[in-house]
């Protein structure tokens, strides 16, 4: 069995709102094996964005232990990439420069060339081939999300933390994008952490989907999908298996989400 990437060990975390500390999310072990695509699912401000941030390192747990290669996370996780859902591209750069921005940023020097040939690379990769020279204002929906998953990847993060990245894009976009995702990340062999309002999404993706009850957060429960991978995320969700599990999980879920309430 591959080793453990990311091991939360009795990670829970308070938040100051209003003047009263908050619990957002109750002490919860979870780990993520190498390579593994683990979906987190639950309502509105249970912890799921929180559980990002802290493996991420732009958060601290309150109390508990959240490690990364065995390694407490106690500053900034260089080694993971992380997707939220505005793609942040920046309008006065064409694809070609926004997708290069992330090596510029990159604490490790690329030459001009290096930098041209993963650029080229990428944009191929992920579709937009031809429309390198193109402004966010002038592309699609789903372009803009290439364009965002392609700056995300082309510093090569050996993991992938995406905070419901499609959760804009209308029903067919959506099911592109995902085609497009399980490629890549299996291609490239990376762990994956999702975060979705969407079952069918996480049954689509993931190898295991967790399931958290409503403020404060807790892991509720954890299915490992039965399924086969790589899919056809196009017809995946009128098999029986699919079914089934997506039941299963409601039924772990429905009563979590009508509980659910933001900050």
């Amino acid at each position: 069995m591959p080793p453990d990437k990311i091991q939360i060990i009795g990670a829970s975390r308070d938040f100051e709102a209003r003047g009263r500390r908050v619990q957002a999310l109750q002490p919860i072990d979870l780990s993520i094996q190498t390579a593994e695509f683990v979906a987190l699912v639950g309502p509105s401000g249970c912890g799921k964005s929180t559980i990002l941030n802290m493996v991420a390192g732009l958060l601290g747990p309150t109390r508990g232990t959240v490690a990364y290669d065995g390694q407490p996370v106690t500053g900034l996780n260089q080694r993971v990439g992380y997707m939220t859902q505005k793609d942040t591209l920046l309008p006065w750069r064409d694809v070609e420069a926004n997708i290069r921005i992330a090596l510029e940023l990159k604490c490790r020097p690329t030459s001009r060339a290096d930098a041209a040939a993963k650029v080229g690379e990428m944009i191929e990769l992920v579709g937009l081939k031809g429309f390198e020279h193109h402004y966010p204002g002038e592309l699609s929906g789903g372009m803009r999300k290439r364009a965002a998953l392609a700056r995300t990847l082309i510093y090569e993060p050996e993991t992938l933390l995406m905070d419901e990245p499609f959760a804009a894009l209308d029903a067919q976009l959506r099911l592109v994008m995902l085609d497009q995702l399980q490629f890549l990340t299996r291609l490239r062999k990376m762990t994956v952490l999702f975060v979705t309002h969407d079952l069918g999404e996480a049954i689509t993706l993931a190898d295991r989907v967790v399931v958290m009850s409503a403020r404060p957060g807790r892991i509720r429960t954890i299915r490992k999908v039965p399924i086969e991978r790589p899919l056809d995320v196009f017809t995946a969700r009128f098999s029986p298996v699919f079914a089934h599990l997506h039941e299963e999980l409601w039924d772990e879920l429905k009563d979590e989400v009508t509980k659910g309430t933001d900050l």
